[in-house]
């Protein structure tokens, strides 16, 4: 019988072996990288796109919306929020009132969904029971606006704020200097922790206004 000799992988097997491994390594940590750039853009968009919403229902109704007081004529099946006398609905007083992250229908700052998708400005359902009626950010949180005096974080100026809850830390820098002056604690887009007033540094997740 003859013995047959065995022997282990050469150094050049090890090193295409490791080179294959590291490119696979180095796709996938890119492929996360464009992933959560899309998410980061997806982000801003909600930034950008709601005030583009608020002045196309402006300028073609005169009024903003979730504040109209005539939005039944302005669109079909368009409601107004209620009971008219709740401080979240001053229907007509030019403040979209209510907290950003309302969720009834005694809130102007819940309603002006409805009024922004009747009036053809912005997807989504306009039914206000549907159970995806609330919008959802990239990551899964809500959005939503407010007027100052409302602000998730204090020392927000502006007619209107919007907000965005749910978002990661590492989100949120990419967010602020991609949109403001890159720092999470300054400017015209600011951070906080979920469920404080005050703006902060970077933690894992966040509440971020603007």
């Amino acid at each position: 019988m003859s013995k047959r000799n065995s022997h282990g992988f050469t150094l050049i097997e090890i090193a295409i072996v490791l080179v294959i491994i590291g490119l696979l390594l180095g796709g996938v940590l890119k492929g996360q990288e464009l992933i959560n750039s899309a998410k980061v853009k997806n982000l801003a968009g909600d930034f950008n796109n709601i005030p583009v919403f608020i002045y196309g229902y402006q300028d073609k109704f005169k009024a903003l919306p979730g504040d109209d007081a005539s939005v039944g004529l302005h669109v079909t099946g368009g409601t107004m929020c209620t009971p008219a006398a709740a401080n979240f609905c001053i229907t007509g007083n030019g403040i979209i009132d209510g907290n950003w992250n309302a969720t009834s229908i005694s809130s102007e700052s819940f309603v002006f969904w409805q009024h922004v998708r009747l009036a053809g400005f912005a997807p989504g359902p306009t039914d206000t029971t549907a159970a995806n009626y609330l919008p959802k950010n990239a990551v899964g949180g809500a959005i939503g606006l407010t007027n100052a005096s409302n602000s998730a974080i204090a020392g927000l100026k502006g007619s209107f704020i919007i907000c965005s809850d749910g978002i990661p830390g590492k989100f949120a820098k990419q967010l602020d200097i991609l949109l403001d002056d890159g720092n999470t604690a300054t400017g015209t887009l600011m951070v906080t922790a979920a469920g404080t007033s005050t703006a902060g540094t970077v933690i894992t997740t966040l509440n971020i206004c603007g």
